[in-house]
């Protein structure tokens, strides 16, 4: 997905629900903060959002430009629309959301976290395509290994799943270093 794309989402998801602010909490997110990242961070066809009005809008967006709908047979591109518990984000990341709003959101504002957030997100699930694209934002240096340390010091998760996101983040680091 490109910044348009997302742009484009943002306008369709405020017509549709009737409001102006969304949080993008899924990889596109990274959008907010890098208008043009590597093309290997832009593989996902989804922009997960929620509204903070509450869950109805999820289910708005869901169905109306979610996957399968015309919206995404039309542009190739669509949204999904989640809860606010569905990313698990450190302490003060409403601090550090990255507005997107020019006149391609139509007056919608989408709020993306900002990659350090994301990446925590990301350390937390503990996917192998979450890993994957944080192993993509340390190679570019778009995010740094100390400030994601720090970031799942500050983020209330059982201190079994906190150690495992640790690991996951030194194995992704240990790997990097002993590449060709």
């Amino acid at each position: 997905m490109q910044r348009a794309q997302l742009e484009h989402i943002i306008r369709a998801a405020a017509a549709i629900t009737g409001t102006d602010r969304f949080i993008i909490v899924g990889s596109q997110a990274v959008l907010g903060q890098f208008p043009s990242p590597p093309d290997e961070l832009l593989v996902s066809i989804e922009a997960d959002l929620f509204s903070p009005r509450g869950p109805a809008d999820a289910e708005l967006i869901d169905g109306s430009i979610g996957e399968g709908s015309p919206f995404h047979q039309t542009f190739g591109y669509y949204a999904h629309g989640v809860a606010e518990e569905t990313a698990v984000l450190p302490m003060g990341w409403q601090h550090r959301l990255i507005p997107v709003h020019n006149e391609n959101t139509g007056g919608g504002i989408g709020l993306c976290l900002e990659v350090h957030d994301l990446a925590v997100s990301k350390l937390v699930a503990g996917r192998e395509k979450d890993l994957s694209f944080i192993d993509s934002l340390l190679r570019h240096n778009l995010a740094t290994e100390d400030v994601l340390l720090d970031r799942l010091t500050a983020t209330s998760i059982p201190s079994d799943k906190r150690d495992l996101s640790v690991h996951r983040l030194r194995r992704i680091s240990r790997d990097r270093k002993q590449a060709p």
